[in-house]
């Protein structure tokens, strides 16, 4: 098997073992401990700030500047902080490497995870990414390399979340004040199911691993939206094709705006709203064409597909964080 393309435009694509564009000729791969010097940083550097972020989930209010100073001689002081931490970097990790892998199977040029490490985030991280570097070879490849993040993620999200949850304590509903993050659909089903949750009548105090899930569950909805690049958008993309995702990709980034606004005076989503319509408008929201773009996806993936819409949906909550 080769890279050639083939000559009728409509015939699928075989399989590749070595595309042209992967390698261009007289171009060095760099080396490994190279590639993955900065990501292994960054990666160390995350599990700390989510170290730090799981103290105080853990219900340790100290002042932060002391923890970060007594860890120095002390470090086991973080000890309280790794079950969420842990948990979270399994789930962002997990996510990303379905990136990677369906990268790696497919011969497009990416990066490995680089891990965003952000102290004062409420997780302590803004998330983790690849970058790809070369194209897609066609519709089923962009769905692929899509749809395997959100999917790897949420295999881990579940274990963690019944784990999570299992460790959780239900105190009567209005008994608590403070930050209070709203709950997916799968955080309730799972919250019954476990302990017998009714959010009508009680609130949860959550395990950090539960907390740790729950943020599993925004990252992997965030990612599905069917916006412009975003592993959502690329899922639209290879299913409804061209124009239709740059329909669906700006409503979806105008309803998103329109929701935030629920959790006023905290409207979460914004930001990232208004990000990814900024970002997009420079291509007018139109997504990178494959290299073959006629190329269709069958059942079996459109089948995937719709599961991705339902995780979305079990995902989602409107209001992510209020005060109470």
């Amino acid at each position: 098997m080769n890279g050639s393309l083939p000559s009728n435009p409509l015939e699928p694509p075989q399989p590749i073992a070595e595309a042209p564009w992967v390698h261009p000729a007289g171009a060095r791969k760099p080396s490994a401990t190279r590639e993955w010097l900065l990501p292994g940083v960054l990666f160390a550097a995350t599990l700390l700030s989510t170290t730090f972020a799981g103290i105080f989930y853990a219900g340790i209010n100290a002042n932060p500047l002391a923890v970060i100073l007594v860890s120095i001689a002390h470090p086991s002081v973080l000890l309280p902080g790794l079950p969420f931490s842990l948990t979270l970097i399994t789930i962002l990790l997990a996510h990303e490497m379905g990136h990677f892998l369906a990268c790696r199977y497919y011969g497009i040029r990416c990066t490995p995870p680089f891990f965003v490490p952000f102290p004062f985030a409420f997780a302590g991280t803004l998330g983790a990414f690849i970058r790809i570097k070369s194209p897609f070879h066609d519709r089923r490849a962009l769905f692929d390399v899509g749809v395997a993040g959100p999917l790897a993620g949420f295999i881990f999200v579940l274990p963690a979340l019944v784990v999570g949850i299992s460790y959780s304590r239900l105190i009567p509903k209005g008994s608590f004040a403070g930050y209070s993050f709203g709950e997916p659909l799968l955080f309730r089903w799972v919250g019954r199911l476990v302990l017998g949750y009714s959010p009508a009548s009680q609130d949860m105090l959550a395990h950090p691993i539960a907390i740790a899930a729950w943020f599993g569950l925004l990252v992997t909805c965030l990612n599905l939206f069917p916006i412009w690049q975003l592993d959502g958008g690329h899922i639209a993309y290879a299913i409804l094709g061209r124009e239709c995702h740059r329909r669906v990709s700006i409503i979806a980034a105008l309803a998103l705006i329109a929701v935030s606004f629920l959790g006023w005076p905290l409207p979460s989503y914004l930001l990232f709203a208004v990000l990814l319509l900024v970002v997009g408008y420079r291509s007018r929201f139109y997504h990178p064409p494959t290299l073959y773009d006629e190329s269709s996806l069958g059942s079996g993936r459109v089948a995937v597909g719709i599961l991705a819409l339902f995780i979305l949906l079990v995902c989602f909550t409107p209001v992510p964080v209020s005060i109470t």
